[in-house]
Parts: structure tokens; C-alpha cells; sequence
């Protein structure tokens, strides 16, 4: 007969958001061991597996701290509560924690309090005391007649609660009847329970006992606090990221880019310091998502996305928020894995502002195999392919705009633009493999430039530094003969060193930082390198942090509007690597805004 043989769930935390899918492991009547869902329809030996899922509420409530969510709050902030800043946010778990945590969390009450002036109150009344020089907060005691309705946002269970049982002060709410089961913000601080039991299919009553399980108490998603748009073009406005929209006008146009982390790079053992609830995919990838809408792009460019994550989740998420999606995948004539797990770069545009013209697919191993058969003395074939066989690729798609910023003068003109996304190989004794990469797309993307007048965009995770000699190939269009990264050329395929050019006049967009006017730059330029006029890192991790990310633009034919503001060591929090729960990846997203200039009549 079936029957369950184990149950157990491969998440510690429950997070609203991300689903839960229990591991059970069955016999069946063969005596054979699966874990294959046994459902009503397609029963066994005439039994199926019937699954509930329970909220376990009791009598005394319990708020979790908002930043450390795994430990119950025992302060809040009643400046939050009086400045109606989402509740969950005003929870501590202890005074430390609300010290340490006190340069991030003012940012709350300044943006509430910002908000409170443009409606027109007075800010005396709310947030007068939150402007000494200390913290001025009120910080109370929490006890166990806290209120609850406060820690949920009223939303409607999956399923509709039913009351099944109530026990000792404790009452069970029947939540679900799936295997799988996705917490709401009516299930935070409250514990969950999963049954699972075979079921004869002639008489629908349970066979044996069921198998449960209880979880730890369900919390909040962690999320970071929302960046904001900063104008560089004088504007003397800041725009805000959020999911009211952004300011902008009909002839600009915003491009994101952002290397998600691929699941298979994501391991417990290279992020030690992560939790192993932020670090699983289930989570990651539903505050990725959340976060990558929230930008609101017109134009996105991921890169670490796993092909079978592209088809089963991206795609059609982004989908429904009005994206088209184009992808290529990396080759695998190195990789030897699954190659459903094979990452590769995603670029998503706006189906009401771009239409999709045409697409190039660049892998880096053909041009490998073209350059040797040419330039490598036979005896040196294998070693040479060897070397430059690395299996990255890049993706450059044209499109039409859909709307115009040409005037009148000018009507019915298309405005076409091109839009390169790559990820560059990371290994950093390869200098000459990075280098010949960046030099292979840039050559690329001049054929296109040679055939159509058309503005350049060149977006990844180049895993070079600011100053390298392949940021100095797309930043200044050559490398210096005596850069030191020239240096390393085994196959003597960078010589000479004056063929390591280009004509395309493509300039940081982060850049425009240093170059600006208008408010908020001075605290960007705190997060700039000066020698280089690049942000001081987008990569941190415990083991690296620093500047491996860029978009670049082609300066005749497009300018800068705004740009996405920088995070500093106080944005990620005190002794901060990433990944973490709050952030998703161990990059951060880069966003500018740009606006097409109006091309001269011909």
C-alpha cells in the first residue's frame, strides 16, 4: 500500500512571497521509494496523497524585528507609527539593533517626512523631534498585547481560512490544500503546519495517521529601501523609483542593467555569511523580480540567468508587466553541467515603447576559432582555443522606438537604437581573454554603427575594474602601449597594440555624475572614484568589493537625464556582504535615463 515514509521542508524560515514545497518522500505498493505527487486524479493501487496547509495562531502576538527577521521584535519606533511608515519596519529586536541599524532607519522618517511637507502639513507637529542631533526616537517596550492587524497588509489568504481547531489558546486555520503553499502577509509571526495523508480514493477517508510538520514563524520579505532617479542635466527635481512610476517625459527612455546571480554560482560555501533562506532560489528569485519591476525600465539587461530560468520564470513574469523578452545563452563547449542550468544574458524591453528589429548573437568561442585558424601557428591551435574557449557571449538587439522626441521639423523619422549586452569571462589571470572579448564586441558593434546611423548602448558585467585596459578600450576608445594588463599575452594576440581601437564615441553613463549639475551629486561624488569618475564598487562580497559593471552610451546621439543613486556601506548596512536578504545578487543594478538627440537633417 502507499505510504509516506518522510517529510521535511529544505527551507529553515518561511517568507511571505516564497513558496514552500515540502520534500516527501513515499513507498509505494511496489516497495519502491519516489517522491512523485500521488494526486486524486491519477491515483495508486486506489490511493492518493491529500495535502493541508494550517496557520497556527495564538492567543499572544508576536512581531518579528525588520532587521533581523528571523528574531522577535521587542522595541518599535513610534516615530514610524505616527509617520504611518509600514509598520513591520518600526520593529527591533533589541536596543544594539536599533543603534546600529539608526543611519538607515532615519532615512525612513526624512522621505516620510519630505512627503508630509509637499502635501502641505506642518512638519513641527510629526517630525519636529526627529531633528536633534541624536535619535530622538521614542522606543517602547513591546508586550504581548502588541496588536496584530498592524503586521498584516488585509490581504486575502490563497485559500479561505477556515477554523479547524482550537486547542490550549492556539486556534488552526485551514490555509491551503496543495502541496505547495505560498505565505501572505496574514500568515507573519504566525507558524505554519503541513499534513500530508493517504487517502482511499473509493471512500475519501484518511488510511493511518497523517505526517506533519510545523515551520519557524513566517516573516517578511526583507527589502531594501527604494533608490531613487537623480537628475545630472540640471533639473532641480529628483525623480523616485517606485511602483507609482517615475518621472520622466515621453522622449527619454531608462536602461537597466544588472547581473542577478546565477542559482548554480550561488552556493552556501562562496556566501557563507548569507542565510541559507536568503540564499535559495525560491526567494532570490521572487526579490529579484520585485525589485526589477519596481525600477520600472523601459529597457532591461540581466545577466547569471540560467536558461531554465529564463523560459520557467522571467519570461513570462516580465511578461505580464508588459516586457518582450530576447535571450542567449551561453555555449558549452567548456561547461560540462546540465545544460538546462547554463546561464547566458536576458535583455527585456517595453512592448508600448520599443518594437523588436533585429537581433545579432555574438559567441565569443566562434571568434576564437576564426582568430586561430588565421593567426595561430599550427602547433599552437589547441593551446590557443584552450585558453580562448570560455563559453561567454553577448547579445546586441536593435529596436524602434515608439515615440519621438524629433520635433515637428522632422516627422516620421525612425529612431532606432542598438543595445549590447554581455558578460565578459571572470577569470583574472585571463587579462588577454577579457581584453580580446571587449575588443571582439566592440568591432561588432562598429559594423552596425558603419551601416546605420543609429545611438549605441553597451550594458554588462565586463568583471574588469575601472582603469583596466579592457574599461580603457570602451571608455577611451584605446589602450596605452605600456598598460600593464598588455603584459599578459601568451598567444601575441593584443599585438599590435595599436589595432586595439575603436571609433565608437562611447562614454560611462555614470560618469555623469562627476560631470553634472543639480541636487544630490555632491553625495553621489562621495561614492565615485575620482581618478576614474566610476561608482567605488557595484560587486561586494566578503572576499571583493569594487567596479565591475557599466552602461555605456555613444555621446553624439544620446545624453544622460538621470541616473540611479549609488549605494555606500551604510545603504548595505554595517559589515555587509552581498548577497543578502535584502539584496538578491552580489551586484547592484545600474539604471540611467537617456534622452535621443535630435539628429541634423541630411
Amino acid at each position: 500500500m502507499l505510504s509516506v515514509l518522510r517529510v521535511h521542508l529544505p527551507s529553515d524560515i518561511p517568507i511571505v512571497g516564497c513558496e514552500l514545497t515540502p520534500y516527501v518522500l513515499l513507498r509505494r505498493p511496489d516497495k519502491s521509494v519516489t517522491t512523485d505527487d500521488v494526486p486524486e486524479l491519477a491515483p495508486l493501487d486506489g490511493h492518493f496523497l491529500r495535502y493541508k496547509w494550517y496557520r497556527i495562531q495564538s492567543d499572544r502576538k508576536v512581531a518579528v524585528c525588520s532587521v533581523h527577521p528571523s528574531e522577535q521584535a521587542t522595541l518599535q519606533c513610534l516615530g514610524c507609527v505616527k509617520a504611518k511608515i509600514p509598520v513591520a519596519k518600526s520593529y527591533h529586536c533589541s536596543p544594539k539593533c536599533f543603534s546600529d541599524a539608526w543611519q538607515h532607519h532615519r532615512v525612513l522618517h526624512d522621505r516620510a517626512a519630505s512627503a508630509v511637507n509637499e502635501n502641505g502639513n506642518e512638519e513641527e507637529e510629526i517630525f519636529g523631534r526627529f531633528n536633534s542631533s541624536g535619535s530622538g526616537v521614542i522606543n517602547a517596550s513591546l508586550t504581548g498585547s502588541a496588536s496584530s492587524t498592524s503586521l498584516t497588509n488585509g490581504s486575502t489568504p490563497l485559500y479561505p481560512a477556515a477554523v479547524t481547531q482550537r486547542s490550549g489558546g492556539e486556534t488552526w486555520f485551514e490555509v491551503g490544500r496543495s502541496k505547495t503553499y505560498t505565505p501572505t502577509a496574514d500568515d507573519i509571526g504566525h507558524v505554519l503546519k503541513f499534513e500530508c495523508v493517504v487517502v482511499d480514493v473509493e471512500t475519501k477517508l484518511p488510511v493511518g495517521h497523517p505526517n506533519t510538520i510545523l515551520t519557524s514563524r513566517v516573516i517578511p520579505a526583507p527589502s531594501p529601501s527604494p533608490r531613487r532617479l537623480i537628475p545630472v542635466s540640471g533639473a532641480d527635481m529628483m525623480g523616485h523609483l517606485d511602483s507609482d512610476g517615475r518621472i520622466s517625459s515621453s522622449g527619454t527612455f531608462t536602461v537597466l542593467s544588472y547581473n542577478i546571480l546565477s542559482d548554480s554560482y550561488a552556493s552556501s560555501e562562496l556566501y557563507s555569511y548569507c542565510p541559507s533562506w536568503a540564499l535559495s532560489w525560491p526567494y532570490r528569485r521572487q526579490n529579484l523580480l520585485r525589485e526589477i519591476v519596481g525600477y520600472r525600465a523601459d529597457i532591461v539587461c540581466l545577466q547569471e540567468v540560467q536558461s531554465d530560468h529564463f523560459e520557467e520564470f522571467f519570461a513570462p513574469e516580465l511578461d505580464k508587466h508588459g516586457y518582450q523578452a530576447l535571450y542567449k545563452r551561453k555555449t558549452n563547449e567548456v561547461y560540462t553541467g546540465n545544460t538546462h542550468t547554463i546561464d547566458g544574458c536576458a535583455t527585456f524591453f517595453r512592448r508600448d515603447r520599443f518594437s523588436h528589429v533585429k537581433k545579432y548573437e555574438v559567441e565569443f568561442n566562434k571568434a576564437a576559432q576564426s582568430l586561430t585558424e588565421v593567426a595561430v601557428q599550427t602547433t599552437q591551435k589547441k593551446a590557443a582555443l584552450n585558453r580562448l574557449v570560455k563559453d561567454n557571449v553577448a547579445l546586441i538587439v536593435v529596436l524602434e522606438a515608439k515615440f519621438s522626441n524629433q520635433g515637428a521639423d522632422n516627422p516620421g523619422k525612425r529612431q532606432l537604437l542598438c543595445v549590447a549586452n554581455t558578460h565578459v569571462n571572470v577569470q583574472q589571470e585571463l587579462k588577454d581573454v577579457k581584453i580580446w572579448q571587449v575588443h571582439t564586441l566592440l568591432k561588432g558593434l562598429e559594423k552596425i554603427a558603419a551601416s546605420a546611423d543609429i545611438p549605441m548602448l553597451v550594458c554588462g558585467d565586463f568583471n574588469s575594474v575601472p582603469g583596466s585596459a579592457p574599461h580603457s578600450l570602451l571608455a577611451m576608445g584605446k589602450v596605452d602601449p605600456l598598460h600593464p594588463d598588455l603584459l599578459i599575452d601568451p598567444l601575441a594576440i593584443l599585438r599590435p597594440h595599436s589595432k586595439l581601437t575603436h571609433q565608437l564615441p562611447l562614454v560611462s553613463a555614470y560618469s555623469s555624475f562627476a560631470r553634472g549639475v543639480g541636487l544630490g551629486l555632491e553625495q553621489q561624488r562621495r561614492r565615485m572614484d575620482p581618478t576614474t569618475n566610476e561608482p567605488l564598487f557595484t560587486n561586494c562580497t566578503r572576499d571583493f568589493i569594487g567596479t565591475l559593471d557599466y552602461i555605456f552610451y555613444t555621446a553624439d546621439s544620446l545624453t544622460v537625464e538621470s541616473l540611479l543613486e549609488l549605494l555606500d556601506e551604510d545603504s548595505l548596512r554595517k559589515d555587509t556582504a552581498l548577497p543578502s536578504p535584502e539584496w538578491s545578487s552580489d551586484h547592484i543594478a545600474l539604471l540611467a535615463e537617456f534622452r535621443c538627440m535630435p539628429r541634423p537633417r541630411r
